[in-house]
């Protein structure tokens, strides 16, 4: 261990003035990467899917709303979020609505270390809504190139601090730093918090892991070397694949001198080959003839693929990376061939992590935006909701909510459902968290749509299988009726 004295910096020399290097790697692993690529979308994925979908759970008791006007309220506010989430207008730029901006939020995490969100207020023709949000690449936040005195040992990387240390606010490029146009890049502060409004302007995303570490680092940093490593292996162990199925005919001639037609013979894809070519011409390919010149010697190198231990050394540098990045093997390659008990284990802890960042996701993003966006419901009229700015323990009970994403999926569904009705039995769990995880639907709309199925399939007369149910003395007039008719045809 002599030789292994790393330095003990802050956070600002051991994260932050790597970044430029770890950024471009881990987005080119992932445009370029296939392992980089499956491992961050099996991550966004299973933690946000579709995306989080709210789920109002606002303090009925403490508001003092009764059954019929805490309903009313709930279906209210999903019905306005719906109109506001669901719509293209949410977004800043007009390409994304509320739930794809989660996945994009989400994957630029991954792939930088954090992600901005800007909450401007735009009003647009024809939209009832002014909220919008506008995403900003980790790399727009850096410092401008000339700073206040008084200011220059408080903004490092585009973070601003006061004297306590807080952030109060974030410096954006104009352009974004990797681009060729970047003369005359002009930067803009934005405080974290208006100063006359209260609001929140920005939203960071990052995943500190020291104290006083003020940007993130991407989630493929300790894994980059093997990822790459292990990329440029494969793409050597596939071209001696390659080479090895290839079959090569060189012919030694006397002279250099070619044919009539300038042309010795042509592979069976009808392509000529030059007669002696030789040098650096030469060209191994399926079934090809090569000419040699004189005095020239053809050594066949076997690369003796395919290799078999291939495979194995894969899964094992496989299982390092998806252990740092906290995705069980089997998730990580899509390979289920396991038991049942194990690959049940390895889902049940990768859910631990999924529900982790999924917590994460939902109290840094759609929490915080939830809240600007219900304010404005109320300002415009659109929610009822009485004392909102008198108490902020009064705004807390009104925009409290859950945020439920896509469901865990089901190995052996019966052993799962069974299980699921003994916790709602036993008082373990409700109907509603168990329906958000197992099939990520809602409970009460369900409750709702089997009171009017049951009710409709009694209006026709059905049983609960779907059969004509008869009434009492019903059966003995049918069977009358077909005898009759049996009679009738016998006498005709």
């Amino acid at each position: 261990m002599k030789l292994w004295n790393p330095v003990a910096g802050d956070a600002n020399e051991d994260i932050h003035e790597n970044l430029e290097a770890l950024r471009p790697r881990a987005r080119d692993l992932y445009m370029g990467g296939s392992l980089a690529n499956g491992a961050l979308k099996t991550l966004r994925t299973n933690i946000v899917g579709t995306g989080l979908r709210l789920k109002p759970a606002f303090d009925a008791d403490f508001l003092g709303l009764n059954s019929k006007q805490a309903a009313d309220l709930r279906r209210q506010i999903e019905r306005e979020f719906c109109l506001w989430a669901e719509s293209k207008n949410c977004d800043a730029s007009g390409l994304h609505n509320f739930y794809e901006l989660q996945q994009l939020a989400f994957l630029s995490w991954m792939m930088s270390g954090d992600v901005f969100a800007g909450l401007p207020i735009l009003p647009r023709d024809h939209v009832i809504y002014d909220l919008r949000i506008r995403l900003l690449e980790a790399d727009r936040c850096n410092s401008p190139l000339q700073i206040e005195a008084d200011k220059k040992d408080r903004i490092n990387h585009g973070v601003e601090v006061d004297e306590d240390g807080m952030v109060v606010a974030y410096w954006f490029s104009d352009k974004h730093p990797g681009s060729t146009e970047i003369t005359n890049t002009k930067w803009q502060r934005v405080e974290v918090v208006g100063k006359e409004s209260g609001r929140r302007n920005v939203l960071h995303l990052m995943e500190a892991e020291r104290p006083e570490q003020r940007r993130g680092v991407p989630i493929l940093a300790p894994v980059i070397e093997s990822l790459k490593q292990l990329e440029r292996y494969t793409d050597a162990e596939l071209m001696a694949a390659v080479i090895s199925g290839m079959f090569t005919v060189f012919i030694e001639t006397e002279s250099t001198e070619s044919d009539e037609f300038g042309l010795a013979v042509s592979n069976p894809y009808g392509e000529p080959l030059p007669a002696g070519s030789g040098g650096t011409d030469l060209q191994l390919g399926n079934g090809a003839v090569q000419f040699l010149e004189k005095g020239e010697k053809a050594t066949i190198a076997n690369p003796g693929r395919p290799n078999p231990a291939f495979d194995p050394f894969v899964t094992a540098i496989l299982r390092q990376v998806g252990s740092s990045l906290e995705i069980p093997y089997e998730l990580l390659v899509k390979h289920f061939t396991s038991s049942y008990s194990a690959s049940r284990a390895a889902l049940l802890e990768a859910w631990k992590m999924f529900r982790m960042r999924r917590a994460w996701l939902s109290a840094d993003l759609c929490q915080p935006i939830y809240e600007e966006w219900f304010v404005e419901a109320v300002v415009k009229g659109r929610i009822n909701a009485p004392g909102l700015f008198d108490d902020p323990i009064i705004f807390r009970a009104y925009t409290k909510a859950e945020w439920h994403g896509p469901s865990q999926g089901l190995l052996d569904p019966k052993k799962e459902v069974d299980a699921a009705v003994t916790r709602i039995q036993n008082n373990f769990s409700t109907g509603e968290r168990e329906t958000a995880e197992l099939t990520g639907g809602d409970w009460e709309q369900n409750v709702r749509r089997n009171a009017y199925e049951k009710e409709t399939i009694k209006e026709n007369g059905l049983g609960e299988g779907g059969e004509k149910n008869n009434e009492p003395g019903q059966q003995e007039q049918d069977d009358e009726a077909e005898s009759d008719l049996q009679r009738e045809e016998g006498e005709q």
